[in-house]
């Protein structure tokens, strides 16, 4: 038996949460300041963290490399069968010629690239994020970024930052109801409390993404579409999480902020038009030494099409939408939690809480039916079918896209194996606990708390398995509202997504420039601690009389 212990260094809570940020330290100065490859940083750091499990934290060697390989293999799946999967019905849709169709369609809503990336990335990256979560929308959105002529590393960049403000409602609301699970809070309360958080969020992000493709001068001509999308976003996500269903917030969100933005459209159009001569250049790529050694695209030349269906062009997409929107369907849904999941100790393990629990992770759950890759694997078959695609040439395409991504599946497994391994340890919940220690004033720190769970584990969901009970914990000893942290805790963490190696690695393989995730990194960080900064300051607000009305 293993017990974590939260001050292993010398007895001091403090020096050990110093020793236990060392992995993600190295992690992102490796990425940010040396420009190290994504899988060299994620495999140094995983070492790290490995060292201080065993010397500092005093874990058994054997139990360690065994957290890491249940990190590892989760990455495997469900992660990567998640991208892997969205990137092969792109490919399928690449070689047949239907994207060149697709990418016309959205040119005919409008040739403006700024708003082409707030319909793609804002819109429906929140529909996708509603029903299939991880990295799906990353993956996805990406891809169709670039189809319509946006700039590889800038198309990854405005994924990464979209995909913020949905997150703790995605996947149908598995974050907060795992937090109400973890917490024993009512999912109603935390819904509510983050429908009063997110949505300030959501306001200003299609003006950051406006930003992002087209600077200054992009503000200033498209500011009011920007503006339209992101408050009908944010009024539809605080209606529904308040006075309709948590479950389905970001459902009712995307469709209202996607319908606004089209009506909008028919009555204004901005000045002038960016196209992808000059909203696709990308200042990093011609001077970036990660440039890709092979092209995003297919190496099979696409089908001539000179005409099509947007419908069929969008087709895919619309079965990825249907299959999730089914899977949720009450019956279908039941069907696959009792049929859908394995679950089983994973062998090696032996760990307790400081509390004296069994840690969550010693319990592998791996659904395979109902999890997201699985349904993006239905429908890239579907898709065959559809677009008339023979099994060889399925295969291929399959082939070249695992090839394509042989060193995210380095990065990916490793950034996941660190994370268990900081998790089983105890390294993780040291620091959050440091952070517990500042009284009062923990209302400031609590979402730091929830973006450094998903800086670390890539996952809103797993940051408040982790951190749930912690921010609690806080609440009840500060005398703190603990449906306020704990919303925090899930609301601060979408933050930190666009900076986790994981959705880095996925955001990178989807636009073909695996080994770029530094350069995406630098692009992003800002932002992430810009935005984070300010909503921290929006919960300590919250949590005193200035803003306290928002919480009643």
């Amino acid at each position: 038996m293993y017990r974590q212990v939260l001050d292993p260094l010398a007895g001091s809570l403090y020096w050990s949460a110093l020793f236990a940020a060392l992995p993600l330290l190295t992690m992102f100065v490796l990425l940010g300041v040396f420009r190290v490859r994504a899988q060299i940083a994620a495999v140094s750091s995983l070492a790290l963290a490995l060292a201080l499990a065993v010397l500092v934290w005093d874990m058994p060697v054997s139990q360690a490399l065994s957290g890491a390989a249940e990190g590892g293999f989760y990455g495997l799946f469900p992660v990567l069968w998640i991208l892997v999967n969205a990137l092969w019905i792109y490919r399928l849709t690449e070689i047949t010629g239907w994207f060149a169709v697709l990418r016309r369609s959205f040119r005919s809503v409008s040739t403006d690239q700024r708003v082409q990336g707030i319909l793609i990335a804002f819109c429906f990256g929140a529909l996708i994020e509603a029903l299939a979560g991880f990295g799906a929308p990353v993956a996805i959105t990406a891809v169709m970024l670039v189809a319509v002529g946006i700039a590889p590393l800038k198309a990854a960049t405005v994924a990464l930052v979209a995909n913020t403000a949905p997150v703790a409602f995605g996947s149908m609301a598995v974050p907060l109801t795992t937090l109400a699970g973890v917490t024993g809070l009512p999912l109603e309360d935390l819904g509510a409390m983050a429908g009063r958080q997110t949505p300030l969020i959501a306001v200003f992000i299609p003006l950051v993404l406006v930003f992002l493709l087209d600077g200054r001068r992009g503000v200033k001509e498209s500011w009011p579409v920007a503006v339209v999308a992101g408050v009908a976003f944010a009024l539809a996500q605080f209606v529904s999480a308040n006075y309709i269903s948590v479950e389905v917030t970001d459902i009712i969100a995307g469709v209202v902020a996607l319908l606004a933005v089209l009506g909008f459209l028919r009555v204004w159009q901005p000045a002038t038009s960016t196209a992808a001569a000059e909203a696709g250049v990308d200042a990093d790529e011609p001077e970036n030494k990660d440039k890709p050694t092979e092209p995003a695209k297919s190496a099979e030349p696409a089908e001539e099409r000179a005409e099509g269906s947007a419908l069929m062009a969008f087709a895919p997409y619309l079965i990825i939408v249907a299959l999730f929107a089914i899977s949720q369907f009450g019956p279908v849904k039941e069907w696959l939690g009792v049929h859908g999941l394995v679950q089983f100790s994973w062998p090696g393990l032996n760990v307790e809480t400081t509390t004296g629990q069994p840690a969550g992770a010693m319990t592998f759950k791996l659904e395979h039916l109902k999890a997201a890759g699985t349904i993006l694997f239905l429908a890239g078959l579907l898709t065959m079918a559809l677009y008339r695609v023979g099994p060889g040439r399925a295969v291929k395409a399959y082939g070249a896209t695992l090839h394509q991504l042989r060193w995210t599946f380095v990065t990916v497994t490793s950034v996941l194996a660190l994370a268990w391994v900081m998790n089983l340890s105890g390294q993780t919940v040291t620091l959050g606990t440091a952070l517990a220690q500042t009284g009062s004033a923990f209302a400031l720190f609590s979402p730091v708390v929830g973006w450094l769970g998903v800086a670390v584990t890539g996952s809103d969901t797993s940051a408040n398995s982790l951190f749930g009970v912690l921010q609690v914990t806080a609440a009840h000893q500060t005398g703190l509202d603990p449906v306020l942290l704990a919303s925090a805790n899930s609301t601060g963490g979408v933050l930190g997504k666009m900076l986790s190696p994981q959705n880095l690695a996925v955001a990178a393989a989807s636009i073909g420039m695996a080994g770029s995730e530094s350069v995406i990194f630098r692009k992003v960080l800002g932002w992430s601690l810009g935005m984070l900064a300010v909503f921290a300051v929006l919960i300590y607000l919250q949590s005193t009389p200035v803003l306290g009305w928002m919480t009643v």
